[in-house]
């Protein structure tokens, strides 16, 4: 028998280490978000007209730290099952982009754009994943179902501001 269990093989502690990367990469976007929102949300934000689904506040920092280790969580999985990787960076740089456009630069409209390209990019995410891992396709669900929401609730404010 071997001294070295398959737990401290090298490519445990790779993947282990890619992991890693995935959840960082998606919690430095959370990050940056939360700066394109600060001042923001008790700013122009709270003053905004919005339509009546809108959740309150203190619904999506916890919606959004889940969503994220579900996004982070799929990369890995894809990663490791030899999926590309080029939709889900693209899907995470749409969702960076949509806060500074729509809170940071209160651009109703143009944020609208932003967050529709936002949904595609996911489908093609889910899409591009199915075909390697059904598990990290399945994990990107409920992200798809609170964006499109999100979409709803932003066209919703540009709307009626």
């Amino acid at each position: 028998m071997s001294a070295t269990t398959t737990a401290d093989s090298p490519t445990s502690r790779r993947s282990l280490l890619v992991l890693l990367g995935f959840l960082a990469a998606c919690f430095a976007v959370a990050a940056l978000g939360g700066l394109a929102t600060a001042g923001q949300v008790d700013g122009w934000y709270a003053d905004a007209d919005k339509p009546w689904f809108n959740p309150p506040n203190a619904v999506f920092g916890p919606t959004w730290s889940v969503l994220y280790a579900l996004i982070a969580v799929s990369g890995w999985l894809a990663y490791r099952a030899g999926a590309p990787l080029t939709p889900w960076w693209v899907q995470l740089a749409l969702n960076l982009a949509w806060t500074p456009v729509f809170f940071g630069l209160e651009l109703l409209w143009p944020g609208l754009v932003v967050i529709l390209a936002l949904d595609a990019a996911v489908v093609w995410t889910i899409l591009t994943f199915r075909k390697h891992s059904r598990a990290a396709a399945w994990l990107l669900a409920p992200y798809l179902a609170w964006i499109l929401y999100a979409t709803c609730l932003n066209t919703g404010i540009a709307v009626l501001n």
